[in-house]
């Protein structure tokens, strides 16, 4: 995302958790979730009176830094359905004994917060004008109908109750945001969301469920990958086309997390290999008799040099047959290994081994290793980003996220891309 995008997506999710937190209590606040926050964009993305943001204080997730944040109905809402939703879960596996859960101290103690979580959600959602009760209705099918789904049905009879929730909490943002109107059309997108959201966890938890023989979707209804991977890029052109029809106060960060964003998301999941052999270390040595997929070789064949075998594929990080490795570069002794010695010192004081070892305390219970951007090494002073900085998106210095042909009608060009 640019960086007024990234402020942005950073205010609701900070906003949702201090709204947990002031109405809820603090353990509330492990129930933050990403897609929660999507409720509390829509909302300000439709609201007719503006932002709503506040000024918070310190927090060890932001580096100690103070941070503008999104507050009022928008993130309340989204804290009320992540809440419902958490307690509804949570009552399952207490229910069905999983882990942890299947000891009787803890499902006691589970079965309490489940119960403070759903009846404190229902009265923020009371006080919005949502009725939560939609919620909890379906999570608490959704395991009657996993029960009652048989092969050679359509996935969506499984996929069903979570598209209902959704639709009602996307739906329910226009009508605090005063725009009644855009109801429907928010109910269609949240609807086609939720099928979304649901297809990529079976997909993503696919190999896992078939080596534990755990229930999923695709599994009990027999649809293939490529079904699965069908739905999901039609829903995203749904989504899509629902969005042009909902009148926007700013749409860019609406419009880029569901159209961008989930389009990336339904890249990556189907670009993973799905089954039991995904989860095979290709680094581990073969079982007995393993041979390499592909054709034998004729009779008496004998390789030649620097030949592989018909069918032969080069394992990662294996180099291709015959390959010889060039000259060192220029100045550079091919025995010797480049040490730390040899890294020039960088910026930022310079400090001692147990002054660093105390800064580098301060910096892990700040948790500015993980979340900084950037935090200065407490021995060297170089500026390093924190380990969840990290990105895997592929796009390296450019970005291609303004090739759809919605981009020259709506506001979601500030990616700073020239479109």
């Amino acid at each position: 995302m640019s960086p007024t995008l990234q402020q942005s997506w950073m205010a609701h999710l900070c906003g949702m958790c201090l709204a947990l937190r002031d109405d809820h209590g603090q353990l509330a606040r492990t129930v933050t979730n990403y897609d929660g926050l999507l409720i509390s964009a829509l909302v300000e993305g439709q609201s007719v009176h503006g932002d709503s943001r506040r000024t918070a204080g310190p927090c060890p997730l932001r580096g100690m830094r103070l941070a503008t944040v999104a507050y009022g109905q928008a993130p309340q809402l989204a804290a009320a359905v992540s809440l419902v939703l958490a307690s509804a879960k949570v009552s399952d596996h207490v229910e069905d004994g999983d882990g942890p859960f299947a000891r009787r101290p803890v499902a006691g103690v589970a079965r309490k917060v489940a119960t403070r979580w759903a009846r404190q959600g229902s009265l923020t959602g009371e006080r919005l004008g949502f009725d939560t009760a939609v919620l909890l209705d379906a999570v608490h099918r959704q395991g009657e109908v996993e029960l009652a789904v048989r092969a050679g049905n359509s996935v969506l009879v499984a996929t069903e109750p979570t598209e209902t929730a959704t639709a009602e909490a996307f739906a329910h943002t226009a009508i605090l945001a005063g725009r009644p109107g855009n109801a429907e059309p928010l109910r269609e997108a949240g609807r086609l969301f939720g099928r979304v959201a649901h297809l990529l966890d079976a997909v993503e938890d696919l190999a896992e469920d078939e080596l534990r023989g755990a229930w999923n979707p695709l599994r009990a209804t027999g649809t293939t990958v490529e079904e699965a991977r069908r739905l999901c890029q039609d829903a995203v052109t749904g989504i899509k086309l629902a969005l042009k029809e909902v009148e926007f106060t700013d749409r860019a960060l609406v419009h880029r997390l569901l159209v961008h964003e989930l389009d990336h998301a339904v890249q990556h999941a189907f670009a993973i290999p799905h089954g039991p052999r995904a989860l095979v270390d290709d680094r581990q040595p073969p079982p007995p008799g393993w041979q390499r997929p592909g054709p034998p070789p004729p009779p008496g064949w004998q390789p030649g040099p620097g030949q592989p075998p018909p069918g032969w594929q080069p394992g990662p990080g294996q180099p291709p047959p015959g390959w010889q490795p060039g000259p060192p570069p220029p100045g550079q002794d091919p025995g010797k290994k480049k040490g730390k010695r040899d890294k020039p010192r960088q910026w930022g004081p310079q400090r001692g081994t147990f002054a660093g070892c105390g800064m580098a305390v301060v910096l892990c219970c700040t948790c500015q290793y993980c979340c900084a951007d950037p935090y200065q090494d407490p021995w060297t002073g170089e500026p390093k980003q924190g380990w969840c900085q990290n990105c895997d998106c592929g796009c390296g210095d450019g970005c291609d996220c303004c090739d759809c042909d919605c981009c020259c009608d709506c506001d979601c060009c500030d990616c700073g891309c020239d479109c």
